[in-house]
């Protein structure tokens, strides 16, 4: 018997179970399929789109986070450089392989600089594709993957995140709804990162302190026009 069975056996002694339980395996089986919801905040229920967007923005500036609303992916280029521009930030960006952010009109900015890949030591931005945005508490749903490198999320100073406003959903049940949707309803990409906010610690002397464990900056781009190209 391994660690693993000894453990699993001692927890199903404690619950009066059985191993290979036809009955209970059946009844986990369709609490998964079921997919029940949690309590949903009264202040996301039967709101609009823009009420939502709102609501999303108001918890990220909140949080220090910078939140630029543009019309069409077509405007993406133009807003990271003015972003970068107006903070005295290099004009130099890292993006993973996600093919909405390779194929955008960059030549509109040709003084910036796209690299491809992780994340490396000396790269000061980061730009990443959010899955989904969460109204309820103003919060970036970011899956891991080729496309879009977790190491993206953390290590840069100034990360950089573009989400859809179609993807900005009420509630974090709804969230999941859309992960579910991309990656298929048995499989999960390696890392779900939810950020809030840009990366802050008090816990020495009471001190607030940005960039502790994460970028410093964190600049949310919503485009409010998925389907133009």
């Amino acid at each position: 018997m391994t660690s693993r069975d000894a453990i699993l056996s001692k927890i199903r002694a404690g619950l009066g179970a059985k191993a290979n339980d036809a009955e209970r395996r059946q009844i986990v089986n369709e609490r998964l399929a079921a997919r029940g919801r949690h309590l949903i905040p009264a202040r996301v229920k039967d709101r609009t789109p823009d009420q939502l967007l709102a609501l999303f923005r108001g918890f990220l500036e909140r949080e220090s986070a910078t939140v630029l609303e543009i019309e069409s992916r077509q405007q993406i280029p133009s807003a990271i450089a003015d972003y970068l521009r107006s903070n005295n930030l290099p004009a130099r960006i890292r993006v993973g392989g996600d093919a909405m952010l390779t194929q955008l009109p960059w030549g509109s900015e040709p003084h910036l600089e796209m690299l491809l890949g992780r994340a490396q030591p000396n790269d000061g931005v980061g730009l990443t594709r959010a899955t989904a945005a969460v109204a309820e508490t103003g919060t970036l749903v970011l899956a891991s993957g080729a496309d879009n490198p977790v190491t993206l999320n953390f290590v840069p100073e100034t990360h950089i995140v573009v989400v859809e406003q179609a993807n900005l959903v009420p509630a974090y049940e709804d969230a999941w709804d859309l992960v579910r949707a991309r990656f298929g309803p048995n499989t999960m990409p390696r890392t779900v990162n939810f950020i809030s906010g840009p990366s802050r610690t008090a816990d020495v002397g009471g001190k607030l302190v940005m960039g502790a464990h994460g970028p410093r900056r964190l600049c949310v781009i919503v485009v409010k026009d998925s389907t133009s190209s």
